[in-house]
């Protein structure tokens, strides 16, 4: 069984402890009552371990209230209006059973809770398992929800898996739950029941639940599209070319110039930089581009965090590479690296640094996303400014991304070019790069009719779908080339009057 895998009783990997030979207090105690050897996952063991440096009382759960504030804050968002559809609904099919269902949210505050079993709620609330109260791994040591978000991924913690004693009469299963479009983790779905009740499908409800949230979530978010791992592409090293940044595109916005030196100026004092911003808004390729600038005859090494069950590859695949002369190292969404494995990565910097200069960068969506471990290294953060506070830099990305599709420089036609600069990219260049790599791929001109629907209804966060659809027709036919109004309003069946009125309720630009 994989390290990271959930463990199972009478599955488990057996390790002979810490290197230095040191014994957690909690190891100890599990030695002793079971009078066996460690026979405890990694996974577990780094918990308990973390949890003792945490300074976790091993006795009883001390009470982490966060106020009623925080608690309105979470239960407004996407993922609790969907979670507790979803976990109502799982709620009738079980009934009665001895089983308590919640959501948390990302730092493992609980927001809601449900069950049929009165006594188990009880029970759940002598030990604080209630909505307000913080259940994360650094607040109550090591339990099923807190692990879950720790390490992003699925966890069953049973009875004596738990770092503190009082919570051994219970088993938890929590599986994280990942915001559709960005990513990042929203909280987790979390089920508890009583330690001496069958576990076996606990964790594959959890995984239902959490799964059935997502989906909810992303059909409720316009549209958006899934944000997916870059699966192939988590590991890529850019050796020097006979001339350096020539794939560097030129003539971008001041905002972007202005971030791309304060990195190059991060790198070139052995400062270790921080590119935050929206997903796809270009934060890798902007430390590219500076480390590019800084190190023109140095390889750049770019990883990207792999899928959970790929880590212990990705880490032994490209690490080794850390502290060689001549090579620059971006680590990309280091936000959703799971905590084992940021303390890994933030480690091997530092060995790494002790004994040569390696110019090291990392990316997030924001800073305090960064896991604990390795934001104490960030001395610089750049902010990388989203697509839609850049429109001047939509066609000079256009151009170059057609051309890169093409092999070959491609036309932009007027209308599209409206179009293409008039949309709020909510996925940024990534977004982009879809639409025109589409485009270019069929012809050497993009025009009005080669572009999606989304894009020329623009910004339609508040329209319904026949509003969106309307708007987007409108724009269609007012990109014709000297198209009158007069015939724009007969083609779209509507008076000159209410074609100016529509113009000004959808914002449209007309030139």
């Amino acid at each position: 069984m994989s390290q990271y895998e959930t463990p199972r009783r009478g599955n488990l990997d057996v390790m002979a402890g810490p290197e230095d030979g040191a014994v957690p207090e909690r190891l100890r105690l599990h030695q002793v009552a079971n009078r066996q050897g460690p026979a405890v996952p990694q996974r577990l063991l780094a918990s308990w371990q973390r949890s003792e440096e945490y300074g976790v009382s091993l006795e009883g759960v001390e009470p982490v209230f966060t106020g009623t504030d925080g608690l309105s804050a979470g239960q407004g968002s996407l993922f609790y209006e969907c979670g507790v559809e979803v976990l109502q609904d799982l709620q009738q099919t079980l009934g009665d059973e001895p089983v308590s269902m919640m959501l948390t949210d990302a730092e493992g505050v609980v927001l809601n809770r449900v069950s049929g079993d009165h006594t188990l709620l009880r029970a759940l609330d002598a030990v604080h398992l209630a909505p307000g109260f913080g259940y994360s791994e650094r607040d109550v040591g090591t339990n099923g929800l807190g692990l879950a978000l720790a390490d992003r991924t699925p966890t069953l913690v049973r009875a004596d898996q738990h770092y503190a004693i009082g919570l051994q009469t219970f088993t938890c299963a929590a599986v994280p739950v990942l915001d559709p479009g960005s990513g990042r983790v929203e909280g987790s779905v979390n089920l508890t029941t009583w330690a001496s009740s069958s576990a076996e499908l606990l964790l594959a409800l959890a995984r239902s639940a959490a799964g059935s949230t997502a989906a909810l979530m992303l059909a409720r978010s316009t549209g958006r599209r899934p944000r997916t791992m870059p699966r192939g592409r988590v590991f890529r090293v850019e050796v020097p070319r006979p001339q350096p940044g020539s794939a560097t595109v030129r003539g971008l916005s001041d905002a972007w110039t202005v971030s791309t030196v304060r990195a190059e100026q991060g790198l070139a004092t052995d400062r270790i930089v921080a590119a935050v911003g929206e997903p796809g808004s270009g934060r890798g390729t902007l430390l590219g581009q500076a480390a590019r600038q800084r190190y023109p005859r140095d390889r750049i090494l770019s990883a990207g965090a792999p899928a959970p069950s790929d880590i212990e590859t990705w880490l032994g695949l490209w690490t080794p590479e850390l502290g060689k002369a001549h090579t620059v190292v971006i680590v990309r969404d280091v936000d959703l690296l799971p905590t084992w494995a940021a303390e890994r990565l933030r480690d091997l910097i530092i060995g790494a640094r002790q004994t040569a200069t390696v110019p090291v960068a990392l990316t997030a969506e924001r800073f305090e996303d960064i896991p604990a471990a390795l934001a104490p290294l960030v001395d610089t953060v750049v902010r990388v400014p989203p697509l839609r506070d850049r429109p001047g830099d939509v066609l000079t990305l256009a151009a170059h991304l057609g051309r890169r599709a093409r092999g070959r420089d491609i036309r932009i036609t007027p209308a599209a070019a409206r179009a293409l600069q008039s949309y709020g990219w909510p996925g940024n260049v990534e977004q982009l790069a879809r639409v025109v790599v589409r485009a270019a791929t069929a012809s050497d001109v993009v025009d009005i009719g080669d572009l999606p629907s989304d894009v020329l209804a623009g910004n339609t966060q508040r329209l319904s779908r026949i509003e969106t659809f309307e708007r987007a027709e409108i724009v269609r036919v007012l990109s014709r080339a000297e198209v009158t109004m007069n015939q724009a309003a007969r083609e779209l069946g509507m008076s000159r009057a209410t074609l100016y009125r529509k113009i000004s309720q959808y914002d449209i630009k007309v030139r």
